[in-house]
């Protein structure tokens, strides 16, 4: 009997997932395959929000894949020579795997494939598997190898035709093969992480999907600035490991009603981040563009930002949400990370490696490229904007609840008193003075 391998990598679903649906035509057999890389696992061993959310979502794989009559084959050490151990073994001709757009998936691709041509056995790759659009697909008219400005991409994006989501295969036949068991977080050498950390998997995340789009997506150009409310969807973890599938939500959101389109466009936000880094893997760590201006070290300053100890109540707030949840609103990145790199002039890559240890959602190309867009190093045609966190804070968090919530030291004061404690004479010993100047103080 034929076999073939899905490799899962960041596509962790069996909804409207290309590769495996390629795997399942392609051989009578399937192996479900996913490798513990252990060189990846090191990169990320400080990011226990991560291993827990990974290992959550490999568990309700497991299951989804159990349901069709399969299993989740594990794996754990260098991931070209599992696959190609994996393949020997089922003797599979084919190996089929989502297009991702970093450096290290690069490598990773090229090395698969150099190494399973020795066995006879083709590697498949896959598109729009971890984007609604694939990656590599839009160029601008321009000459140039990817759109630099997100207008003009959004415009090309929403004229893409795009596919249409697969059904999840009836039926998984999987060979007689080994696997490891899915391993507890603490053995990826994870520490204890947010507290408050939700976690799940496909099962999960298409529940939350459901809920989202049976209503509350059509609030979300109202409120998704409003930290307090919260009205984002909640689904960008499950987006980041795949345990959702963006070409399926963006087919199946509806553009013409204010806050379908909205949420839609956040999702173009996304895939036009993942066309740069297609484009220049190197931006990852090195600015996109140029910055006249030296960075500044201040180990202090820094300390009181991850901390949530500025003396900033709208900065803090955003900043203690990222610890105890693993999560922050998109306009508390906004507002935190302007402080550091604006304010504190602090290099971005420092905050960017703080977001990836907390944030459960962290990955390269929306993180990097979302610190390089407010720190002026990015895509952003303004790259001087500067966020005041009081006139933020006026603006987005008027009666002070998001702060209120996560500041108890200053739960005492009322209404958008609480953005200013200095004013109200709150001492030192029980919240800082502030770090820096800002007008409006």
């Amino acid at each position: 009997m034929t076999a073939s391998i899905a490799l899962f990598t960041r596509d962790l679903r069996v909804h409207d997932n290309p590769a495996l649906d390629a795997a399942c035509r392609a051989g009578e057999r399937v192996v479900p395959l996913f490798v513990l890389d252990v060189d990846l696992l090191a990169k990320v061993s400080d990011a226990p929000n991560r291993m827990r959310f990974l290992t959550a979502a490999l568990t309700e794989l497991d299951a989804e894949l159990r349901a069709r009559g399969g299993r989740l084959v594990a794996r754990r050490g260098h991931v070209v020579e599992e696959v190609a151990a994996v393949a020997a073994e089922s003797n599979a001709h084919s190996v089929h795997v989502a297009a991702d757009v970093t450096g290290y998936s690069a490598r990773r691709q090229a090395a698969l494939r150099e190494r399973l041509s020795r066995i006879g056995c083709t590697l498949r790759i896959h598109p729009a598997s971890i984007t609604a659009v694939d990656a590599r697909a839009l160029r601008p008219d321009t000459g140039r190898s990817h759109y630099a400005v997100f207008t003009p991409y959004l415009r090309r994006w929403l004229d893409t035709p795009m596919r249409r989501p697969l059904n999840a295969p009836a039926a998984v036949v999987v060979p007689p093969i080994a696997s490891e068991a899915i391993p507890d977080p603490a053995a990826l050498g994870a520490g204890p992480g947010s507290p408050e950390l939700s976690v799940g998997g496909e099962t999960t995340g298409r529940r939350l999907l459901e809920h989202w789009l049976s209503g509350p997506v059509r609030e979300y150009a109202q409120v998704k600035d409003v930290p307090a409310v919260d009205g984002t969807s909640g689904l960008s973890a499950y987006l980041h490991f795949g345990c959702l599938s963006a070409a399926e939500i963006v087919f199946r959101a509806d553009i013409s009603d204010p806050g379908g389109y909205a949420f839609v466009r956040q999702l173009a936000w996304r895939d036009f981040y993942h066309q740069v880094l297609a484009d220049r893997p190197e931006i990852a760590t090195a600015d996109y563009r140029d910055r006249s201006r030296p960075w500044r070290n201040d180990a202090h300053a820094v300390a009181a930002w991850r901390a949530g100890l500025t003396g900033y109540p709208m900065v803090d707030a955003g900043m203690r949400q990222l610890t105890a949840q693993g999560r922050m609103p998109g306009r508390s990145r906004l507002i935190t990370a302007s402080f550091l790199v604006k304010t504190l002039r602090v290099d971005w890559r420092v905050g960017a490696r703080h977001f990836e240890r907390w944030l459960v959602d962290a990955d390269v190309a929306n993180n990097r490229m979302n610190w390089q867009w407010m720190a002026g190093t990015g895509t952003d045609t303004r790259s001087s904007r500067v966020l005041n966190p009081l006139r933020q804070a006026e603006r987005f968090d008027p009666d002070g609840d998001y702060v209120r919530r996560w500041l108890p030291e200053l739960a005492q004061l009322s209404g958008a008193e609480i953005h200013r404690p200095w004013r109200a004479g709150v001492p030192a010993a029980q919240y800082p003075a502030p770090i820096v100047e800002f007008n409006g103080m």
